[in-house]
């Protein structure tokens, strides 16, 4: 298999033709750094189809969606808290949590 077969989404990743993200920008450590640069590139694009937010968002979970289970966890952690953040900046509610525990979901049946 030709190797730029193998590798479209990193491709993707890189010639994005909806943002111009920065070198890197998923391997930081720092979500608050992570999702501002998302937002930046996002809003300063003028080749998207969709909102700013939209489109920061989907490039993040295009980027989690692709590196799957070769995603060490504490990497996948950080950019689960960017994805939080990136709502955040947006000002956009994070998606609610359940709190139920499985002993009170199976008591009220």
């Amino acid at each position: 298999m030709a190797r730029t077969a193998r590798r479209w989404s990193q491709r993707v990743t890189r010639e994005s033709d909806a943002l111009d993200l920065s070198k890197g920008v998923f391997t930081w450590k720092d979500p608050k750094r992570i999702a501002a640069s998302l937002k930046r590139s996002a809003q300063r694009s003028r080749r998207r189809k969709a909102d700013p937010y939209r489109s920061a968002l989907s490039m993040l979970t295009f980027y989690l969606n692709r590196a799957g289970k070769n995603l060490p966890a504490a990497r996948r952690k950080t950019l689960m808290r960017a994805k939080d953040e990136l709502r955040r900046q947006f000002g956009r509610t994070p998606p609610r949590k359940q709190n139920r525990s499985r002993r009170a979901v199976s008591r009220s049946r």
